[in-house]
């Protein structure tokens, strides 16, 4: 990294709490090394409290842009100048970019989670989905699921904060989309129970299952599993999630959030460069290896 950083080294920053696990500076400073580029890729802890100055800081130093992670995706749009049409509908932004001055918020998460799914040969479109979660990232999964083709989804969530997200969502996906869509009550067990039966897919999309909820998991037990259904998991650290654990045990195929992780990364990247991610590089480097 040393050899790298030169008096002109442009900065590019992931704005989240907690984030010290992350391995979003690994991999795409790994990229601008291998492709010759000079930008460096730092993590920033900041929360609700510290986000607005933080994009203040942003503008000020001039930086190229920055990821926003948990929980900054769907309060970060206020401070912004511009939301993408995409990031616009989900309600939430996770990738900056900053056009000479103009900070305008982009959500690649979706697009990420779509492409880890191809890539790994799973195939959602024209099924059925059950996903976790309503806040910034299971908003973009579900949007980006129904554009795509998914024929049908249930949401779970809690009735929390993003309860009402979750609510526009679904009436989004309605007045867009072919998708049929039903949002339920995560606390209603024997409903995802029921949910999942019959989906081909069953996406965990909430923070649990990582730090502070490390160990715990949406779904009760292995009994609501079955051999044929794929279950995927947005946390990638702990790599195998209590949920994921459980799916294994019941013969399902599974797959963490790394992939997803890098192909949001990859349609960052992009926008920031104009250029791509070396992708077959990058798996080995995040040792991305598909059950």
């Amino acid at each position: 990294m040393a050899e790298r950083i030169t008096g002109h080294t442009e900065l590019i920053g992931l704005m989240a709490y907690p984030i010290r696990h992350s391995s979003s500076p690994a991999m795409h400073n790994e990229a601008f090394a291998t492709l010759g580029l000079d930008y460096a890729y730092l993590a920033f802890e900041v929360d609700n409290d510290t986000l607005e100055d933080a994009i203040k800081g942003l503008r000020a130093l001039k930086m190229v842009g920055s990821n926003v992670s948990m929980p900054n995706k769907t309060v970060v749009g206020q401070y912004l100048d511009e939301l993408s049409p995409a990031a616009e509908m989900a309600g939430a932004v996770n990738t900056i970019v900053n056009d000479h001055g103009k900070l305008i918020g982009h959500i690649t998460d979706g697009i990420g989670y779509m492409q880890s799914l191809k890539d790994n040969d799973i195939d959602v479109i024209g099924k059925k989905m059950t996903i976790a979660g309503a806040g910034g990232a299971a908003t973009a999964i579900e949007i980006q699921a129904a554009l795509d083709g998914v024929k049908e989804m249930s949401i779970f969530n809690i009735k929390d904060k993003f309860w009402e997200n979750a609510e526009r969502t679904v009436e989004k996906i309605r007045a867009n989309t072919d998708c049929i869509v039903n949002l339920y009550d995560l606390d209603d067990k024997e409903k995802l129970r029921e949910e999942i039966e019959d989906s081909y897919l069953f996406a965990q999309a909430t923070g649990v299952g990582m730090k502070p909820m490390e160990g715990q998991s949406v779904v009760p037990d292995k009994s609501f599993f079955r051999p044929d259904l794929i279950v995927t998991d947005t946390i990638y650290a702990p790599r195998e999630t209590a949920l994921l654990k459980m799916a294994k045990e019941a013969g399902c195929k599974t797959m963490n959030g790394l992939g997803m992780m890098l192909f949001q990364g990859d349609a960052a990247f992009h926008l920031w460069t104009g250029k791509h991610m070396p992708i077959d590089h990058m798996k080995e480097v995040l040792d991305i290896k598909y059950d």
